[in-house]
């Protein structure tokens, strides 16, 4: 029986096996027989039982005892041999096996053979396997060959030529000038190497591209070559003529007229040539337009270029291959902040790629369709929003709420129609929106003064109907109990009027605290709620006190807590009551100290200093530190209390300073709060990560890390941790969230509680990542002191 049928009856034999066991039984067998025969000093079955040795490899069996088998058989004058020993060398060698330093010479010898095979199975396995010291040592026969002129020959050198740039990169200007001249050949197969060297060089070293954009004109008479060229059996694939050369050419042109005019316009009019004469009906035609519109949008291109490389996209995204569509919406994304217009005229094709079955073509339809949201367009695109929120997928939902919020936010044409629009997503997906969603839309309720009555009773509708969305309930809790009066008197303009009585009012209140449903935030809302009522109702005050009263022995600490205190208002401090639980004033969001993370309606504008003054007898408002809120009048907020702003007072010569915050009577009476110093510890892509410190106790510090955006697109995904010495514990909040706003528009916040018994020096090392215009970057900062603050 010859050896070669050997080798297919082991491999039935081993395909024939019924159980793992029997299988591990015939490799074993096998191996057994080839070391034995491996010793025997004059084996004519060399290079067939190394072959059977590969494919026992290819099973994930070990055969490394074949490694020194290889390198003899590479050595080996006959071809047959060297074939089979050159394969397990790729196979069974890599450069941190020593056996690999054994072929060196080997290789050597054979790239300078007179058999093109043999030189180009040293080649192949110089290219996949050589290590730093085998590409010194062989890079001055790598250029030779490049000079060679077989053909056959140059393209595997060329190709061998860039891993050795790879691996050492300063090798490449030994390569240079082969690879420029590599460019007058007409097989395309040293063409495609050619153009993949340079490519390489170009991304290594800025002098090889700046000696490189002299080529450009020859890059494009080749590329014009292929687009204009006829019909050419052995190169057409589905009607195009090489697409993959094509391709390879397109981004090496990228590279080359990236920050260069004068490149860029060499390349101008190919671009616009292969952009209109190619056929985008088959995949291969589509892979060329691609990299055309990645070519285009990344060099500096005429602007009509540019439209014209949006509408390719935008015909991309009517194709029934999801692929391309999907990276027809990943492209566009990248270039809705430059291109905003033209990307507009898209936009019915975007939004219909909401409605898709696939997932991930979801997720790009719905992050650029956010991206085109304007001023012009709100009222549509919001509507087209609203309606995909209410149908998309669970994964889906917090990302999409968000980006309604930020829209609305920024484009709100009115601010009845903001409300209306929050109130929507609430009753939507009111469990999918971040945490600082009901402090923000509590601030923008308070603002919207002319909408009081009109909000209260749509709030009041929504929490009969539905208390299962707890941001929801949270919002119609703080409503209200602040605007309890105008729900009860029943006459709002903007809406239906409807008779409330006090009972019902207090039904629904009653029921939030009673649900299994209800969290404790959402609870403590409910009993302040119901406490603020007191003061606006008149026939159920000792009802109030009856619920207030119940949950005085509740087992959950805070609302127990709420609930004795609001009972020793009723007791001891009555006189009292009518004035601590009147309305929370107008809550100003660019005040110091109210940070959720967003900055509503833009930048945030420094108080007018003049107006300060205008008047002898204006109160001022002092804000302070707020360290204790004895009545928690805020309800339950997990944010910092607001300071009160001061109503016009009887004049008098000097201005009088009202502080609200941890003693009630303000006995030390408008003391400035310390101030705390912020670094800059991290600037780049636009964020900006800024650390201020502010220290408690000797042994507790509460670091804030605050994260901007001064970008044109939004920065998502952005997430932060931490991690301090051993001796120090670490307690990281809950961010504010997860999406930067662009252009400043908003802010992140992240803060951290370190407690620090043993008094060392204070040392973090945070880890930044986010996702800016589809790319994920990740980025480690080391931060060896923290502000002074922190230690004092």
């Amino acid at each position: 029986m010859s050896p070669s049928v050997r080798l297919q009856e082991m491999i039935r034999v081993i395909r024939s096996a019924r159980t793992q066991g029997e299988e591990r039984g015939v490799i074993q067998r096998e191996c057994a027989a080839i070391r034995a025969q491996f010793r025997q000093a004059d084996n004519g079955g060399r290079s067939h039982n190394l072959a059977k040795l590969l494919y026992v490899h290819m099973l994930g069996y070990p055969a490394h005892f074949g490694q020194m088998e290889c390198v003899r058989l590479i050595a080996s004058p006959r071809y047959s041999e060297k074939r089979v020993g050159y394969l397990g060398a790729m196979m069974l060698l890599d450069e941190k096996q020593d056996a690999s330093l054994l072929i060196t010479n080997s290789i050597k010898n054979d790239l300078s053979h007179s058999s093109q095979y043999v030189q180009s199975l040293a080649l192949c396995t110089l290219a996949c396997m050589g290590s730093a010291e085998m590409c010194r040592d062989l890079a001055p026969e790598i250029d030779r060959l490049l000079r060679a002129s077989n053909s056959y020959i140059k393209k595997k050198a060329a190709l061998c030529a860039v891993h050795i740039v790879r691996k050492v990169p300063e090798l490449g200007e030994l390569f240079t000038p082969a690879a420029h001249s590599l460019l007058s050949e007409k097989n395309h197969g040293v063409l495609h190497g050619a153009v993949v060297l340079m490519t390489e060089l170009c991304e290594r070293s800025p002098e090889t591209l700046a000696q490189f954009r002299k080529a450009v004109p020859e890059l494009v008479q080749v590329m014009k070559g292929l687009v204009m060229s006829g019909y050419s059996p052995e190169h057409n694939v589905a009607g195009i003529s090489d697409p993959f050369l094509q391709v390879r050419i397109l981004r090496l042109l990228r590279i080359l007229g990236r920050n260069d005019e004068a490149a860029s316009d060499a390349m101008n009019d190919l671009l616009a040539q292969v952009a209109t004469n190619t056929d985008s009906s088959k995949t291969a035609g589509s892979a060329v337009l691609y990299e055309t519109v990645l070519t285009v949008m990344d060099i500096k291109s005429e602007s009509g270029l540019r439209v014209l490389a949006v509408n390719i996209l935008g015909r991309f995204l009517l194709n029934n291959d999801r692929n391309i569509r999907y990276i027809s919406m990943t492209s566009l994304q990248k270039i809705v902040q430059t291109d905003h217009n033209a990307v507009q005229r898209h936009r019915g094709t975007i939004v219909d790629c909401l409605k898709d079955q696939d997932a991930s073509v979801k997720r790009r339809a719905l992050e650029l369709s956010l991206a085109l949201v304007s001023a012009v367009n709100i009222r549509s695109m919001m509507k087209e929003l609203l309606l995909f929120l209410s149908s998309c997928p669970p994964e889906l939902r917090s990302h999409a709420a968000s980006g309604i919020f930020s829209a609305a936010e920024r484009y709100a044409p009115s601010q009845r129609w903001h409300i209306d629009t929050i109130l929507h997503v609430l009753i939507t997906a009111g469990g999918d929106v971040r945490d600082e969603t009901v402090p923000n839309l509590i601030q923008l309720i308070t603002t919207a003064t002319d909408l009081h009555c009109y909000t209260v009773h749509k709030l009041y509708r929504a929490l009969v109907s539905d208390i299962s969305q707890q941001s929801l309930v949270q919002v119609a809790c703080w409503c209200i109990g602040e605007y309890g009066d105008l729900l009860l008197r029943g006459e709002c303009e903007e809406t239906e009027p409807v008779q409330v009585t006090e009972d019902d009012v207090l039904d629904a209140l009653e029921t939030v605290l009673q649900s299994h449903m209800s969290a404790p935030a959402t609870r403590g809302f409910a009993l302040t709620a119901t406490m603020k009522l007191s003061t606006r109702i008149t026939h159920n005050v000792d009802r109030i006190r009856s619920i207030v009263s119940i949950y005085g022995s509740c087992i959950d600490v805070e609302l127990q807590q709420r609930a004795v205190e609001y009972n020793a208002l009723f007791k001891k401090y009555d006189h009292m009551r009518a004035a601590v639980l009147e309305r929370m004033p107008v809550i100003d969001k660019s005040s110091p100290g109210h940070t959720n993370g967003e900055v509503a309606g833009g930048t945030i504008k420094a108080p007018d200093q003049t107006k300060l003054t205008q008047e002898e007898g204006t109160v001022t408002a002092q804000p302070t530190n707020q360290v204790c809120d004895l009545l928690d009048l805020l309800g339950g907020s997990d944010g910092p209390s607001q300071p009160a702003l001061a109503e016009p007072g009887p004049t008098g010569p000097d201005p009088v300073r009202i502080s609200t915050g941890g003693d009630l009577l303000d006995l030390l009476g408008g003391l400035d709060p310390t101030p705390v110093s912020s670094v800059t510890v991290y600037e780049k892509n636009g964020v900006t990560l800024t650390l201020q410190c502010d220290s408690q106790t000797d042994t507790d510090v509460t670091a804030i890390l605050t994260a901007s955006n001064s970008s044109h697109s939004d920065i998502t995904q952005f997430t932060l941790q931490a991690a301090v010495p051993k001796s120090v514990q670490l307690q990281m909040k809950a961010p504010s969230g997860d999406v930067i706003p662009a252009c400043g528009l908003g802010q992140v916040t992240q803060t951290i509680l370190l407690h620090n018994p043993n008094k060392v020096g204070l040392r973090m090392r945070v880890r930044i990542s986010y996702c800016a215009q589809g790319t994920t970057f990740q980025e480690t900062v080391q931060i060896d002191s923290l502000p002074t603050v922190a230690c004092q």
